[in-house]
């Protein structure tokens, strides 16, 4: 019975700590049991500091992806040949994504005149003979001076398919 009530009393299975043991100096078992509760508590810092800094990460992503990025759909659900939205901001830096909608064939052509000094028009342009032809086709352009671009569907532009960016 003395050997059954001593192993109730062993800490790992009553959760008491090394100090509140009657002896003054640890078994070796007990030494093993308290160095693997302390890789246990270092394993579990660990880990808890992997999955922050994962989820930081994963924010910082998700936050980027986001917050860097404007939509543009180029036609109106209902056939209207306009950019939804066709005035809108964004910070310098973040992405512009064009995405083909209704009444195609589309482009995007920035107007030499109406862009921030020292911006070449051309080379943030679709070409005016390059089209997107499907539903879902994208261009995608990123704008770094701060100001304004004027754009136009260069096959629409007659019809009134101009739009504004402003970039702060």
């Amino acid at each position: 019975m003395a050997s059954l009530s001593a192993a109730l009393t062993i800490p790992s299975f009553t959760g008491l700590k090394l100090s509140r043991m009657r002896s003054s100096k640890p078994s070796p078992i007990h030494q093993a049991k308290a160095s693997a509760t302390k890789r246990d508590v270092h394993t579990k810092a660990s880990l808890k500091e992997v999955g922050a800094a994962v989820v930081a990460t994963a924010m910082t992503a998700m936050l980027a992806s986001n917050a860097l990025a404007q939509d543009v759909l180029l036609g109106d659900g209902d056939g209207s040949l306009v950019f939804v939205p066709s005035v809108f901001s964004v910070s310098s830096g973040d992405k512009i994504v064009f995405k083909n909608n209704a009444g195609f064939p589309h482009n995007v052509v920035f107007d030499e005149d109406d862009v921030p000094q020292g911006v070449d028009a051309s080379a943030i342009s679709m070409s005016e003979e390059d089209l997107l032809n499907a539903p879902g086709d994208t261009y995608s352009v990123t704008l770094t001076e701060k100001g304004s671009y004027t754009f136009y569907c260069s096959p629409h532009q007659g019809a009134g398919m101009v739009g504004k960016v402003t970039v702060k």
